[in-house]
């Protein structure tokens, strides 16, 4: 019996029992990857190990946003501002692949030379089948189709309809719905589309926008707030969508440093006034609606084992944010994780039952002045296992449940890319390099502690 199904099975009786109640296209030859550097590349006694790095041709990583992987086609997608694509790496072999092109790449704040991600692209990233969709700084959704030649890889480019990035997205599982958010938007709103799921033809256009804009009643979402991660529940069949900050949470609190909220959005029951679809507070009967957290203010959303959700909450978004949170999409019951925070892009593994966390924001307290970037992992049962040192640009993860690996990407040097870039030392050693590069770690499963099947071949 694979340690996997042990695992499952020793979930079922836990704590997790107890809430129940991600134009052209470059190709480049393919670039080998060498094996991690350095004590940042290969923690010990960490359970998790970095097995190899993988290096992106082009333009040093100085900024990047989320990233995706599709197991049934082997691909990791990273959203790469730097090289104004998407990178797609090969998770068998381990090899880059191509790099997408066609977005806006990295662009400036006016008179510095720091990235304005609000209008920078890609960013958000998701994908099914044959199709990938990316956001970009202009607020367009690029349909993608992987399977096309290179001249016609993107079929089609949708406006959302704002002036800024479209950022992080969900797919439902049939992949014919797809949930972006539009968060740098004032008031940020999320887009509603119908995908091309398993289609073997592009079914996309600027008619594939459902209704209009979906937004947080202005009585409830902080001004200037922002809506971040989404996530799709099967069980329950909603999109659960993280919320930096709500207005008087706790009573009394005014802005962007309050606590935060979840966004639970039923896809089949959207009413739209103007174009404009207004979500009020969380209503129980229709499971619809904000929910208010405590201590929470959260950018990573991720649904797991037993219908829960890991929320990676931060204090960058509010000062209390210093701990991470899980709740059960039925119950809404809640569970918190210690000694992990500051997340962004947060991803659960069917293939180990474990969450992996970019918190690259991690504060061990509230008035910890600077931020110690990290993977955080952890299990089912919503406890820390560990935490591994990451360049303090690492806000993505992504992870193949087939081959269980984890993939991080890893910023230059603050020294070679200037603003943005790693001010550790942590990114050099882990890539052997100072262009930044995909770190990719390994949990093995196997009670032998050996490879097999699928992971045996590749190196």
């Amino acid at each position: 019996m694979r340690s996997c199904n042990k695992l499952l099975a020793h979930f079922s009786g836990t704590v997790a029992t107890a809430l129940l109640g991600a134009a052209s296209l470059v190709s480049s030859p393919a670039v080998a990857a060498p094996p991690c550097q350095g004590p940042a590349g290969t923690p010990a006694p960490t359970q998790t190990k970095c097995l190899t790095a993988v290096q992106i041709p082009g333009n040093p990583l100085r900024s990047f946003d989320i990233s995706f992987v599709n197991p049934d086609r082997a691909e990791y997608y990273l959203a790469d501002r730097s090289n104004s694509g998407i990178d797609i790496i090969d998770t068998h072999s381990l090899k880059f692949k191509r790099t997408i092109g066609g977005f806006v790449g990295i662009k400036l704040k006016a008179g510095t030379n720091v990235v304005d991600n609000n209008h920078s692209g890609p960013d958000g990233v998701v994908s099914h089948g044959r199709w990938l969709y990316a956001g970009d700084g202009d607020s367009t959704l690029k349909v993608i189709d992987l399977d096309a030649p290179p001249a016609s890889a993107i079929k089609v480019s949708i406006s959302t309809g704002g002036t800024t990035r479209l950022d992080e997205m969900a797919l439902t599982t049939d992949g014919k719905l797809i949930l972006a958010a539009n968060n740098a938007e004032n008031p940020a709103y999320a887009t509603l589309l119908r995908a091309n799921g398993d289609s073997s033809t592009n079914l996309m256009s600027q008619a594939s926008i459902i209704g209009g804009k979906i937004e947080v009643s202005s009585t409830i979402m902080a001004p200037g707030g922002s809506i971040e991660q989404p996530a799709w529940d099967p069980i329950t069949k909603r999109f659960y969508v993280s919320v930096p900050n709500l207005q008087n949470n706790p009573t009394g609190c005014v802005g962007t440093g309050c606590s935060g909220g979840l966004l639970v959005i039923d896809p089949n029951n959207l009413t739209f006034v103007a174009g404009v679809a207004t979500i009020g507070a969380f209503d129980p009967v229709s499971n619809t609606g904000v929910i208010a957290l405590t201590g929470c203010g959260p950018n990573g959303a991720t649904v797991g084992l037993h219908d829960n959700l890991l929320l990676g909450c931060t204090p960058n978004n509010t000062a209390s944010g210093i701990t991470t949170l899980v709740i059960n999409a039925k119950t809404k019951n809640t569970a918190v994780v210690t000694g992990i925070n500051g997340s962004d892009e947060v991803w659960f593994n069917e293939g180990d039952a474990r969450y992996y966390l970019a918190a690259s924001g991690f504060k061990a307290t509230a008035a910890q002045p600077t931020a110690t970037p990290v993977l955080g992992v952890v299990d089912g049962t919503s406890v820390l296992i560990e935490t591994i040192p990451t360049s303090s640009g690492s806000h993505s993860v992504a992870a193949d449940s087939r081959r269980n690996l984890i993939f991080v990407p890893q910023v230059a040097p603050v020294a070679v890319v200037g603003a943005g870039g790693d001010t550790t030392t942590n990114g050099a050693a882990i890539c052997g390099t100072q262009n930044g590069c995909i770190a990719v770690y390994e949990h093995d499963v196997d009670e032998d502690g050996e490879d097999h099947g699928d992971r045996g071949d590749r190196r």
